[in-house]
């Protein structure tokens, strides 16, 4: 990718975005005071809110929900509408955002082409009681929550998880309910993250609803249209860790068997663990998976087989429909592919702007004091912050490096490159490092040995589980 390409992407956001987040951000200060306290300029940003929305056909719903909120009459679809208004800025910052990016790097993107109609769920009573406990966050703000109102989620999000189709729902507000549980007393709090409690309400009270789109009965982005076959060529794998869970997001090319367009794909595999278990033991309890392990750990390509394709352009992982191909390495991959690759569609609710990560190849840049890539007249952040513990690639490596796999990534206002891989100068050779070189265990002796020294965490917590079941 060269400087030209990113010159004019990063000299600053879109026209109106700041604007559009301007209006968002007064919306997410009046639920951390609560909507049934709404001072004058908290109703005016509401209002304001609606007003973006005046010559579309939503302005005249938004525009009543934000005078029935502000006159204390909060029923469950204004907040509706709200939630549905405040989704939809982001949805047009994204859309901008992404223009550009796609413009900058002469990447093509599919149509945007929903799955199936699915029967609805039958847990209308439940998705009810969703939508009364988020009504009554609203109402209360932030500032008001305590364990009690926490608290009153807990048998909902029971229900939910017993539903394979609104377990994507359960753990949202499962992990939603644990954050606001471990900040209470949260009137103490010098610092809200307003912003991201903000998303997470939002998102639950659309999942919430009975359809979330006309016609649909499940949210878009978890419906499969169809299945993929051909070979698959990893760039790099993205881990998202939490204290109960991990998640290999792997990014890849695919070259589809029936010889039609190389295609930008994600696929990915989700483990539950708990908080002890850290570092390169993160990739243990995914070991179901040797296939996909073994070709990141090996950089093989992949050949699979009939893998479901979601509408959101992701692919549902089978570890027994693929098998093991030739070495792959990221950046020839990278070289050959990605100028001319097809990117997918992004699903209405994905249609935020820090939910954007797309793979890109960068080379030749001058690492700056600040850890920057100078490109040779643009120059980029580089997100070492999202390095993860359980692979190699670490901030020195990057810093040293002269050529990059990485996700740009929209985030605090800015764009920002997260390394995925890297190619640097270890020893006086010049090598290629990635976040997944150690999925089948790590291969640096100093790290082993200090595995082995601190004991295998997933081998104590299977024994100990297993003499719990005997008893």
């Amino acid at each position: 990718m060269l400087a030209v390409q990113l010159a004019e992407l990063l000299d600053g956001a879109p026209e109106g975005a700041r604007e559009a987040l301007a209006l968002v951000g007064g919306f997410d200060d009046a639920l951390v005071h609560g909507l049934a306290r709404l001072a004058d300029e908290r109703a005016a940003a509401l209002a304001a809110l609606a007003g973006a929305f005046t010559a579309t056909p939503i302005g005249e719903r938004l525009a009543e929900a934000a005078d029935e909120v502000a006159s204390g009459r909060i029923a469950e679809e204004h907040l509706t509408a709200l939630a549905g208004g405040r989704a939809a800025l982001f949805g047009a910052v994204h859309d901008a955002l992404l223009a550009d990016l796609d413009e900058a790097l002469g990447r093509e993107r599919g149509p945007w082409s929903p799955g199936p109609e699915s029967e609805p769920y039958g847990t209308a009573n439940v998705l009810g009681g969703v939508r009364s406990w988020l009504r009554e966050l609203a109402i209360t703000g932030w500032r008001g929550v305590d364990h009690d109102l926490v608290s009153a989620v807990d048998q909902i999000i029971e229900a939910l998880m017993a539903v394979p189709g609104q377990r994507r729902l359960a753990v949202l507000l499962d992990g939603f309910a644990a954050e606001l549980r471990a900040s209470c007393p949260i009137a103490a709090m010098e610092h809200l993250p307003v912003r991201r409690w903000a998303d997470l309400w939002t998102r639950a009270v659309l999942l919430a609803q009975d359809g979330v789109l006309p016609g649909e009965q499940r949210p878009v982005g978890t419906v499969p249209v169809g299945t993929v076959s051909g070979r698959l060529l990893v760039l790099g794998v993205d881990v998202h860790e939490h204290g109960t869970a991990v998640q290999f997001q792997v990014h890849a090319v695919l070259e589809p068997a029936d010889g039609g367009p190389a295609r930008l794909v994600r696929t990915g595999v989700t483990a539950a663990k708990v908080d002890t278990i850290v570092g390169p033991a993160l990739w243990k309890p995914a070991h179901e998976h040797k296939v996909l392990l073994a070709a990141l750990a090996d950089r093989r390509s992949l050949e699979v087989t009939d893998l479901p394709l979601l509408d959101s352009g992701d692919l549902v992982w089978h570890d027994d429909r693929a098998f093991l191909g030739k070495p792959a390495d990221s950046f020839t991959t990278a070289r050959l592919h990605l100028a001319g690759v097809l990117a997918p569609a992004v699903p209405p609710l994905e249609r935020v702007p820090v939910r954007i990560a797309e793979p890109v190849l960068v080379e030749g840049y001058k690492v700056t004091e600040d850890g920057s890539f100078d490109l040779g007249g643009a120059e980029i952040a580089v997100d070492v912050g999202r390095l993860p513990s359980c692979g190699p690639l670490t901030p020195k490596l990057v810093a040293g490096s002269s050529a990059c796999v990485g996700l740009v990534r929209w985030d605090g206002g800015r764009w920002l490159l997260q390394p995925l891989a890297v190619q640097a100068k270890v020893k006086r050779e010049t090598v290629e490092i990635g976040t997944g070189d150690w999925a089948q265990g790590p291969t640096d002796p100093k790290v082993v040995k200090a595995e082995a020294r601190a004991g295998d965490a997933v081998a104590v917590l299977r024994e100990r589980a297993g003499r719990l079941l005997r008893k």
